[in-house]
């Protein structure tokens, strides 16, 4: 049976396939830039080195009480108890009071606008009782999301030793939020200016005023940390998503973060490959009630290549064989084989469309009989 793949491979860099310029260069210590539409790493440097996070760990906690706010734990016009923690937290702060009341949709504006630590904190212990306990959920949910080299050791991203991530999983956690949440994205990364306690705060994010595209995500500074920005644009239905980390100022990481954002833009094309309602390709079903049984992908599927070299992409699809019922809706029966000017750029699983049970006693027998002899 041919090794299937559960998710995408490239086999080699975007920016290192032929007739594609490469990528600017980023004065930062660590970074990466993500086609979100296709899930594909268009160009990167030191992506997998750990750096401490800073403010970006607040993509976390924001994914945490969304999930909070989703499931019905928390709600936005609830009113959170501050803390005397929550209210000596230092660093950039919201400004709220322990006698003060102070909703939760208050503090995610105080938190992704002015990135609060003081929300931030308030929030965690609003979701999980105390910063601690929240930060076991963030390194559970991290695992989930296959965060592979992400430690987080509290809600803020105040230095701890126990705290690190990289570009990678940054940028894999970036996705996330806008994917499973998208309204929530919407409506608070976007927001270039929070006003609290009679304190009006701008959004770090400078690229907000300066490209009319970029619509998140979160800046994040630290002194080990240097300046960072995670940034996202979108234009028509294509975005794109840089991480900067280790730059020299405010106004490095975002002249970086749009250097990045540009030439995933100009010198590169996503296209769709095939539809999620559509069947790429038909597979034989032993045992089965039914012979066949189609093969599609679970969603949109899209790619992203250089500019002008879509017409050189090439999809093959290769059946699971033998593939044996009962089979199971959504169940893996084959692989998507793409290359680019005939070599290979990827490969994608393809799933059952329908389930397809067991067939009778006979049709078994004759099937088995059948697999004797291939």
């Amino acid at each position: 049976m041919m090794r299937l793949l559960a998710a995408l491979f490239l086999v080699v860099p975007l920016a290192a396939i032929a007739e594609a310029p490469p990528p600017p260069p980023v004065a930062a210590r660590s970074w990466l830039l993500l086609d979100v539409t296709s899930g594909q790493v268009i160009a990167s440097h030191n992506a997998n080195e750990r750096v401490e996070p800073a403010s970006l760990t607040k993509l976390m906690t924001a994914y945490l009480v969304f999930s909070a706010l989703k499931e019905k734990k928390l709600d936005p016009a609830q009113t959170v108890n501050v803390s005397e923690r929550a209210w000596k937290m230092g660093g950039s702060r919201m400004f709220i009071e322990p006698r003060k009341p102070v909703t939760v949709d208050e503090l995610l504006r105080g938190m992704i606008v002015q990135s609060g630590n003081d929300a931030t904190v308030a929030l965690a212990e609003a979701v999980a009782g105390s910063e601690e306990v929240f930060a076991q959920m963030m390194n559970r949910e991290a695992a989930r999301l296959g965060l592979k080299d992400t430690s987080f050791a509290n809600a803020t991203g105040w230095p701890d030793p126990r705290l690190y991530s990289t570009a990678a999983d940054l940028a894999t956690l970036a996705a996330a939020l806008i994917r499973d949440f998208p309204g929530e994205y919407g409506a608070f990364y976007s927001m270039k200016e929070y006003r609290y306690n009679n304190i009006a705060q701008p959004n770090r994010n400078r690229l907000l005023w300066l490209d009319p595209n970029v619509d998140g995500v979160k800046t994040g500074h630290t002194e080990a940390a240097g300046y960072c920005l995670i940034a996202s644009a979108r234009r028509g239905d294509r975005r794109l998503l840089s991480v900067v980390l280790g730059t020299g100022s405010d106004s490095a990481r975002a002249q970086e973060s749009q250097k990045l954002l540009n030439y995933g833009f100009q010198f590169y094309d996503t296209v769709r490959l095939f539809q999620a309602a559509k069947p790429v390709g038909t597979v034989r079903v032993w045992k089965g009630a039914d012979n066949e049984v189609d093969a599609g992908v679970r969603a949109d599927l899209y790619v992203t290549v250089p500019r002008g070299q879509a017409d050189r992409l090439r999809a093959d699809f290769v059946s699971r064989q033998p593939l044996v019922a009962p089979v199971s809706a959504g169940e893996q029966v084959g692989a998507i084989r793409v290359t680019l000017a005939d070599k290979p750029f990827a490969e994608y699983p393809a799933v059952a469309m329908r389930s397809v049970p067991v067939a009778g006693f006979f049709g078994r027998l004759a099937d088995t009989v059948r697999l004797w002899f291939k």
